[in-house]
């Protein structure tokens, strides 16, 4: 029983070895020069406006959900059109229910004004 499940141990150890060691040999052979200009934030090339502790607007996050959701419909979407013709009427249904509910989702969240970056 022990046997079937070596090479699963043997690939876990690979990997904990190997993450450790390129760690290890990364912290050793890393060039080190802190500055001031090393140490302080970089946005793009700009200098950097306000603090790091600044509050974001809730629209960020909502955006951000909305990004989610929707980028989860088509992890949904890719097997159901791998498998269409094996589903049948079935599959069209279920399918037909989804994008219609998520559709809902998406006019009420463009109804609200949710979709509208300031």
């Amino acid at each position: 029983m022990i046997q079937e499940y070596i090479p699963l141990l043997l690939l876990i150890g690979f990997v904990i070895v190997n993450a450790v060691g390129m760690l290890a040999v990364s912290h050793l052979i890393s060039p080190r020069s802190p500055t001031k200009l090393k140490a302080s934030p970089y946005e793009s090339g700009m200098p950097p406006l306000g603090g790091a502790r600044q509050r974001f607007s809730v629209k960020f996050y909502l955006i951000a959900m909305l990004f989610i959701v929707f980028d989860i419909e088509v992890v949904f979407l890719i097997p159901w059109a791998v498998a269409f013709r094996q589903l049948g009427l079935n599959g069209l249904v279920a399918m037909t229910i989804f994008i219609v509910i998520l559709e809902v989702g998406h006019a009420y969240a463009w109804k609200r004004g949710a979709l509208e970056w300031d």
